[in-house]
């Protein structure tokens, strides 16, 4: 008999969890946290969110201003580019990089701002700097790797997804509450939980890579390894 593979662990991911994301074009992990938590801040956690929501939502949202009586002023910071992408990969087989390079900064700032939400750290979520999340994306060769007409469709083939996800998500919510309480009473987030919610962020992730910012034709797993 072959003996068994070790598993290695960094960042928080053993190298065969490592290896079940790399099949896919998009890999997500969060460093674990192996050490007391900040009990006050996660007790407060809803209220130091708050800024770094505000900051997040300036950046993925359309924002209306009225200007004067001769109309109104509109400021646009973007969100996801799924519109232009789809364009483009439609009529000529391109994904420009910098629409790329902003979709993937924007998916990093953003599970910042939400593992800081579901308590899987207690560092504040930088505008930037990767800190605890590691989120990587392949940039597609749209002439081989990406068919032309996969865009009209990949947001109708990821239906049954969307189900699944919902019911994660529900339970991610209270698992994400049973964890606030396994913090305050004992300053570590339970591994299990941990890796739950991180599965669940993993999941959804792959969705948003296949039907929304079109950067795979590859149909994402059932799975949250």
């Amino acid at each position: 008999m072959a003996p068994a593979t070790p598993y290695f662990v960094a960042n928080g991911v053993t190298n065969q969890e490592r290896d079940m994301d790399e099949r896919y074009p998009l890999t997500y992990s969060v460093d674990y946290p192996d050490r007391d938590l900040n009990r006050l801040t996660t007790f407060f956690r809803i209220f130091t969110l708050i800024p770094i929501a505000i900051v997040l939502g300036t950046v993925s949202h359309v924002t209306y201003g009225g200007w004067d009586n001769n109309g109104t002023a509109y400021i646009a910071a973007g969100g996801l580019l799924f519109g232009g992408p789809l364009l483009m990969i439609l009529f000529r087989k391109k994904y420009p990089r910098w629409w790329f390079d902003w979709n993937r900064e924007l998916l990093r700032f953003t599970q910042r701002v939400a593992a800081y939400g579901a308590l899987m750290s207690d560092v504040y979520p930088s505008t930037d700097e990767q800190q605890y999340v590691h989120l990587e994306i392949d940039y597609p060769n749209a002439e081989t790797d990406l068919a032309r007409g996969m865009p009209l469709v990949k947001w109708f083939l990821a239906i049954p997804h969307y189900f699944v996800l919902l019911f994660l998500y529900i339970a991610a919510f209270f698992v994400v509450i049973f964890a606030w309480f396994a913090i305050l009473f004992t300053g570590r987030y339970p591994r299990s939980a941990f890796d739950f919610v991180m599965g669940v962020e993993r999941w959804a992730l792959r969705v948003i890579a296949y039907a929304f910012i079109l950067v795979t034709d590859k149909y994402p797993p059932f799975s949250l390894e």
